[in-house]
């Protein structure tokens, strides 16, 4: 580590001689803190343990469970020894996480207890991996957690720099594949302060830790709170009942939201006529109507936002009200332009491609350099969004290029190819075109509009149990419609754009 380095292990020990016995994490589902002080002790512990079973800088750490201390403790462990988490979403397919893994090749598991018999059946192909530990709470037939943290002693140095990479995310599958992004130490810190700073962060906070620890936003959430000296409120698992009541009993005080968390909150919240007036912020993407139902209810101020896990969760942020309808401005440390087709900047109102550059962009896509040419070309991070400019520098979200077109429904990210691909292994299948529509719940949902083969008859909701038998539940179509025809293009190819205007609905 060098003089100008500053790395997740650096801020652990720095908060546990800022803020000592303050605490820094509740574990709800088992009424249990830990101080700021303590979580170092208990880091290093494990860290120690993790060095001793073979760990060494840049060995991956793959993680497959809920929220829990246990989680929180390798995110500290991994950075004090220079290993990269690998945390896997939970809601996939068998054959996505095996995928996810494998493509990381980790040097070690931990799962919890539920995901144990699905680890074991993907194992022959997980050949990287020395060992399996349980995760939360000694649950399940793997190794003890506990015993790591047994091995604990001294803690070798293992060199840790900022820009050493610490967690690699997978996004949405592109081209049938996903990618793993790879992000620093520096890219969380960045995101740190960027939340700290918009969101007027104290040690007086209480972040209600709700959003699933393998997503870049809780993650981001999770840091930016621990980093403020806020204490970290952890819910293993969203529930709105539960959500209320954390915030009434610890004074919670700010979330990040995907819909619809935050309207089943004021739902729960109308129902138990409770006061959530401690919840001051909020930030995330929601609709304007739940967010004035918010500031309504709280008084609190809601906070909107553009970006990927590629931009460490942020490139620009603002309060709603500053412009209703925008996300917001360009972040203090990042620099955005739009560019058109052709890589060439457009002027002010035009919409063109979202390119940033800054401390916030992730390292690269893990194993992929061609991709990582294209996507770092001319020296910006090129997402593949589209958007525009105002007179005052507020950005306008106008959707995916057409090659990457992305539907969001609750905050998740699916590619429509992905789903197609799966819809055209239905034998009754002949063509599909799959897109995002409103939806009052998910705030986008997924359709797919299907030509059937010649005899065939499909109902709904069959294919919507086909899908969800072969990847995440998430990503299968809530919307099926099924036509005699598709309009088509002059080269044959389905007319994606005028079956959207046919289908899409209101």
């Amino acid at each position: 580590m060098g003089t100008h380095d500053f790395t997740l292990h650096d801020l652990i020990v720095r908060n546990a001689l800022c803020f000592g016995d303050r605490p820094a994490w509740f574990e709800a589902d088992e009424n249990k803190t830990l101080s700021f002080a303590r979580y170092r002790e208990s880091i290093d512990r494990l860290a120690s343990g993790l060095q001793k079973s073979g760990i060494v800088k840049g060995d991956r750490i793959g993680v497959l469970g809920k929220n829990s201390l246990e989680y929180f403790l390798l995110y500290g462990a991994a950075a004090a020894v220079g290993a990269i988490m690998l945390p896997v979403n939970w809601r996939l397919s068998a054959d996505e996480i095996s995928f996810n893994l494998s493509d990381c090749m980790p040097a070690i598991i931990f799962a919890d207890g539920e995901y144990q018999e699905l680890i074991e059946t993907i194992r022959p192909g997980l050949a990287s991996v020395k060992a399996f530990y349980n995760l939360k709470a000694d649950e399940g037939r793997f190794a003890s957690f506990a015993s790591l943290m047994e091995e604990g002693g001294g803690l070798s140095d293992f060199d840790v720099g900022e820009e050493d990479g610490f967690v690699i995310i997978h996004t949405a599958a592109v081209a049938g594949r996903p990618r793993g992004a790879l992000l620093s130490h520096r890219n969380i810190s960045c995101s740190s302060l960027h939340f700290h700073t918009a969101l007027k962060m104290t040690p007086e906070d209480v972040h209600l830790n709700l959003l699933p620890m393998f997503h870049i936003a809780g993650l981001a959430m999770m840091f930016q709170s621990f980093h403020a000296g806020a204490l970290n409120v952890n819910m293993s698992k969203f529930d709105a009942v539960k959500a209320v009541e954390l915030i009434v009993e610890k004074k919670c005080s700010v979330m990040f939201d995907f819909a619809p968390i935050l309207s089943l909150i004021l739902d729960q919240q109308e129902k138990s006529a409770k006061s959530i007036e401690s919840l001051r912020a909020v930030v995330g993407i929601e609709s304007l109507e739940t967010m004035e139902r918010y500031r309504k209810v709280s008084g609190g101020t809601f906070h909107v936002m553009y970006g990927q896990t590629e931009t460490s969760c942020l490139a620009t942020l603002g309060r709603f009200d500053e412009r209703p309808g925008s996300a917001g401005r360009p972040i203090l440390l990042g620099r955005i332009e739009l560019f058109d087709e052709y890589d060439r900047p457009v002027p002010v109102g035009r919409t063109g491609e979202i390119a940033l550059k800054g401390p916030m962009v992730f390292k690269g896509y893990w194993n992929l350099p061609e991709d990582n040419a294209h996507t770092f070309r001319d020296g910006w991070h090129h997402t593949g969004d589209l958007g525009r400019f105002d007179e005052e520098g507020f950005l306008w979200y106008a959707g995916r290029k057409a090659e990457k077109e992305l539907i969001k429904p609750g905050g998740e990210n699916v590619y429509p190819a992905e789903v197609e691909k799966v819809i055209l292994q239905h034998p009754a299948v002949e063509a599909t075109v799959v897109f995002g529509v409103p939806d009052p719940k998910w705030k986008e949902g997924i359709k797919a509009v299907c030509k059937l083969k010649k005899g065939a008859s499909l109902e709904p909701g069959e294919l919507v149990k086909f899908v969800g038998e072969r990847i995440a539940g998430y990503k299968k179509p809530r919307y099926v419609e099924v036509v005699e025809e598709f309009p088509l293009l002059a080269d044959g190819s389905a007319d994606r754009a005028e079956i959207k205007r046919r289908h899409g609905g209101a």
